[in-house]
């Protein structure tokens, strides 16, 4: 399966600086796609998010014993500790922490763990999924029923999130296995909530279905941008070949 990729990360027009991390590695079996929405003062987030983005992806290639599932959410929890012990070590990075969104896509399938507010979407043909549900106040009261998804939408605290890297040793990751047909056009997003926090989910499958992943780039950008971009915004596009 040959795959097709672009990602970025920007400074959002209301910040002064980018404590979002991206990478994607291309490795023996497959692709390996990590977006971490940092969190933490004096600049204590960008370094949570790259430190994550780094343990993870050094234990995803040195830890192959493990199935790729279990792989990527072990990485996740060993990039958690790896947070916690440097934040111990500095006073100003005391309480930094960071969101994590890994996916690995082999011949086969694409593997996912998730921690936080940012976001995996699949675009399988023209229907979008929300592959992950946010960790976060708002979801909370959204899955009991306190509030509708419209208010979540637009509710003023939609920045509070009930689980990160960094909080605490104990953490639980979301994780899942996704079975790739070969025969169907399919098209991965992961972003952080500087993305998904400006869009409704039927703008991401519009944008989405653009097959040129430049130009989908670019255009997510402008629309970002034209919308204010309060937040920094970080994401990765991932597509087989008969995306385009």
């Amino acid at each position: 399966m040959k795959l097709s990729y672009i990602y970025s990360s920007r400074v959002g027009l209301k910040r002064s600086s980018n404590e979002d991390f991206v990478d994607v590695f291309e490795i023996e079996d497959g692709l390996l796609g990590i977006v971490c929405d940092g969190l933490g003062g004096n600049n204590a987030g960008e370094e949570a998010s790259k430190l994550a983005v780094e343990t993870i992806h050094s234990y995803f290639i040195n830890n192959t014993h493990e199935g790729y599932e279990q792989r990527i959410a072990s990485a996740i929890m060993s990039a958690n500790r790896k947070i916690i012990t440097e934040a111990s070590k500095k006073s100003e990075h005391k309480g930094m922490a960071t969101t994590a969104e890994v996916l690995f896509i082999d011949k086969h399938n694409a593997y996912f763990g998730h921690v936080g507010d940012s976001r995996i979407y699949l675009l399988l043909e023209s229907k979008l999924e929300q592959v992950t549900k946010d960790h976060s106040f708002v979801q909370k009261l959204l899955d009991n029923g306190h509030i509708t998804q419209k208010e979540a939408d637009n509710h003023p605290q939609k920045n509070i999130i009930m689980r990160a890297l960094g909080d605490k040793l104990s953490l639980e990751v979301d994780s899942g296995t996704i079975v790739l047909d070969k025969l169907k056009k399919w098209k991965f997003l992961l972003c952080s909530d500087g993305v998904s926090n400006v869009f409704k989910k039927s703008e991401v499958a519009d944008i989405l279905k653009e097959n040129d992943l430049e130009n989908l780039s670019h255009t997510l950008s402008e629309k970002i941008e034209s919308r204010g971009a309060p937040d920094n915004y970080t994401y990765i596009i991932i597509n087989n070949q008969l995306s385009n």
